[in-house]
């Protein structure tokens, strides 16, 4: 046989099983074992950081200008990316807070 039409032939073959898959998969009963269907929602303890950003967004355009709500937004954005910054931990106060320490 030559090659081209054993490639050919094994190509075909595949293209059936799919096609013959395809149904059978699209039929079938998608039962999850109990207790492991999807995870109920973890209900976390308000973070400084997180009520602080909520203090932010009922503020609306006024956040814009305040410098709280600037450090709030760069610790979470900081956090968001992994970034570990020494002053992380400061930025983590309630807005209204100089966030700093004694100088």
């Amino acid at each position: 046989m030559d090659g081209k039409i054993l490639l050919r032939l094994g190509a075909v073959v595949f293209v059936a099983a799919a096609i013959a898959a395809a149904p059978l998969e699209m039929t079938r009963d998608r039962q999850t074992p109990d207790g492991s269907g999807s995870p109920a929602p973890v209900t976390l303890a308000p973070s400084a950081l997180r009520e602080g950003l909520r203090h932010c967004q009922s503020l609306g355009e006024a956040a814009l200008l305040d410098k709280d709500c600037s450090r709030l937004w760069a610790a979470q954005r900081d956090r968001f990316l992994g970034f570990r910054s020494p002053s992380a931990g400061q930025a983590l106060g309630a807005p209204g807070s100089s966030g700093q320490g004694k100088r």
